[in-house]
């Protein structure tokens, strides 16, 4: 019978962290966007131009472009694992 070799990690490779400073600060702006589109969506009435035209842009690029691109986004400086 083969007896299954297990790998214990070390504390080293247990505190790695996968994303850098860049990432967090995306993360950040993504936050600020998304909020702002929330701000925008209570302003005025419901068909004014900040609740149907502004605030589904602002919401739609924190949500699907910048949060996302916050975490694909890899560091010149990071290596290739």
């Amino acid at each position: 019978m083969k007896e299954k070799t297990v790998k214990k990690r070390t504390h080293k490779e247990a505190a790695v962290n996968i994303f850098g400073k860049e990432n967090y600060i995306f993360f950040l702006g993504a936050i600020g966007v998304i909020f702002l589109g929330y701000i925008a969506m209570m302003q005025g009435p419901w068909n004014s131009f900040w609740s149907l035209r502004l605030a589904p842009m602002l919401l739609v690029l924190g949500y699907c472009v910048l949060v996302p691109w916050a975490i694909i986004r890899r560091s010149r400086n990071q290596k290739g694992d």
